[in-house]
C-alpha cells in the first residue's frame, strides 16, 4: 500500500499514519520528521529551512521537494509507505508524481481526514503541558484536577505558542490557502477518499481501513 494522508493541522492524521504503519507494516514518511532531522544535522537544506520552522511558516516548495526526493532516491527508499504532511501544495503534488514515476511506484490512495475548523481550534487550544514532568492535558478531554496545575508534580501548566488560538487559526488559514487545489487534483485521478475525522482514534482508524479495503 502506498498512500497519502491529507488533513488540517490537529486532524489527527499523524496518529492515524503511525497506526497504519504499525498494523499494515508501512513506512511512515513525515516531512516534519525529515525537516527536523535536516535541521538537527545542520545540513544545507536544514539551515535554509530552520528560519521558516522557527517562525511557524511553511517551508518553500523547492526545498521540501528536494528533501522528499532525497528520501526516495536513497538505497533504503520505501516501497510501501504513508505520506504524512506532504504534499501540501499542488506544486508539491506534481513534484511527488515525478519522484514516484522515476522510482516506478504508483500511488494507490489519498485519504482526506476531514475535520471542521472550529473543532480543530477546540482540540488544539485546549492542550496544556507541564514543563517539569512533560505530562499533557486537555481542558475538555483530559483536564487537570486543579485548573492550571499538573496532577503529577504540582507544577504550573503552560500552553505552547503553537496551541494559542491566533496561531492555530493562522495555521488553518495557511492550510486552506495552500491545499485547496489538492482535493480536486487527487479526486480527478480517482485516488481520493474522504473520511470523517471526528470521533475517537480507533473509530476514525476503522473508517480509514474501510476506504482502503474497498
Amino acid at each position: 500500500m502506498r498512500l497519502i494522508l491529507l488533513g488540517p493541522p490537529g486532524s489527527g492524521k499523524g496518529t492515524q499514519a503511525k497506526l497504519l504503519c504499525e498494523r499494515r507494516k508501512l513506512v511512515h514518511v513525515g516531512t516534519g520528521d525529515i525537516l527536523r532531522e535536516a535541521v538537527r544535522q545542520g545540513t544545507p537544506p536544514g539551515k535554509l529551512a530552520e528560519p521558516y520552522i522557527r517562525a511557524g511558516q511553511l517551508v518553500p516548495d523547492p526545498l521540501v521537494n528536494d528533501l522528499v526526493n532525497e528520501r526516495f532516491t536513497r538505497p533504503d527508499r520505501p516501497s510501501r509507505f504513508v505520506m504524512d504532511g506532504y504534499p501540501r501544495t499542488l506544486a508539491q503534488a506534481h513534484a511527488f508524481d515525478v519522484v514516484l514515476r522515476q522510482q516506478h511506484l504508483n500511488l494507490e490512495r489519498v485519504v482526506f481526514v476531514n475535520v471542521p475548523d472550529e473543532l480543530i481550534v477546540q482540540r488544539m487550544t485546549g492542550r496544556w503541558s507541564c514543563p517539569n514532568c512533560k505530562a499533557t492535558y486537555h481542558l475538555v478531554n483530559n483536564p487537570p484536577r486543579r485548573a492550571g496545575v499538573c496532577d503529577k508534580c504540582g507544577n504550573a501548566l503552560f500552553q505552547r505558542p503553537d496551541d494559542k488560538e491566533e496561531t492555530v487559526r493562522e495555521r488553518l488559514r495557511q492550510y486552506h490557502q495552500n491545499t485547496v487545489d489538492l482535493i480536486p487534483y487527487y479526486k480527478g485521478q480517482g485516488l481520493l477518499r474522504d473520511v470523517n475525522g471526528e470521533g475517537g482514534i480507533e473509530e476514525v482508524y476503522g473508517r480509514i481501513e474501510r476506504v482502503l479495503d474497498r
